[in-house]
C-alpha cells in the first residue's frame, strides 16, 4: 500500500523524479507548488513497531501508534494487521508477556512487580493472558526454571566482600606531590 506526501517542488526535485521514472499525480504539479511522491506504507509501519519494541512499559494505544505511523487509526489498524498478521493490541501484548517470561525465567521479583514492570495494569489480567499464552501461569513458569540465583557465577559472600567501599581518603594530591 502506498501512502501520498507532499514535498516542496523545486526543479531539481522535477528532474530526479522524472530520471527516475515517478511521474507527477493529476494536480500535483499544478498551482499549488507542491508535489504528491508515493511513499511506502511499510515504513511507516516499522517506525510504529519499532515504537512498541522500545516503548512497551509505557501506555501505549493504536492512537499513540497510528500517530507514529502518520496514519489514521483504522487505517493504521488494517495495515499493520495486513502487513505483521495480527493486530497493533495483540503485537504489543505479545512483547510485553516475551519480556515478562525473560524476567520470571532470570528475576526473584515478585509477578506483581512484573506485571506492572512490562506496562500491564491487571495481575488478574496479566495471569489470564500469560497462561493461555504459555500454557502455564507465571508461578508455574517460574518454577519450570532454576532459580534466579543459581545464575550468578560469584558467591554472595565474595560479591558482598568485594562490593564494599574500600578505607581510601577522598584527598585528591597526596604527599608526594606536594613536594
Amino acid at each position: 500500500m502506498w501512502r501520498r506526501e507532499p514535498v516542496e517542488r523545486t526543479d531539481q526535485l522535477r528532474a530526479e523524479r522524472n530520471a527516475l521514472g515517478q511521474t507527477p499525480v493529476p494536480g500535483g504539479w499544478g498551482d499549488t507548488g507542491r508535489v504528491m511522491v508515493f511513499v511506502p506504507v511499510a515504513g511507516h509501519l516499522l517506525r510504529a513497531k519499532d515504537l512498541v519494541d522500545a516503548r512497551y512499559a509505557e501506555p501505549l494505544g493504536v492512537d499513540d501508534l497510528a500517530r507514529a505511523a502518520c496514519l489514521s487509526r483504522a487505517h493504521f489498524s488494517r495495515e499493520f494487521r495486513r502487513a505483521f498478521g495480527e493486530s497493533p493490541h495483540a503485537y504489543l501484548l505479545t512483547r510485553r508477556l516475551e519480556r515478562a517470561a525473560a524476567l520470571l525465567r532470570a528475576t526473584d521479583r515478585s509477578v506483581a512487580e512484573i506485571c506492572f514492570s512490562v506496562g500491564l495494569q491487571s495481575v488478574g489480567s496479566f495471569t489470564t493472558s500469560f497462561s493461555r499464552t504459555y500454557g502455564l501461569s507465571p508461578t508455574a513458569y517460574r518454577s519450570s526454571f532454576p532459580p534466579a540465583s543459581r545464575y550468578a557465577v560469584i558467591p554472595g559472600c565474595v560479591m558482598r566482600a568485594y562490593g564494599r567501599p574500600q578505607r581510601r581518603t577522598f584527598r585528591e594530591d597526596t604527599g608526594a606531590a606536594r613536594a
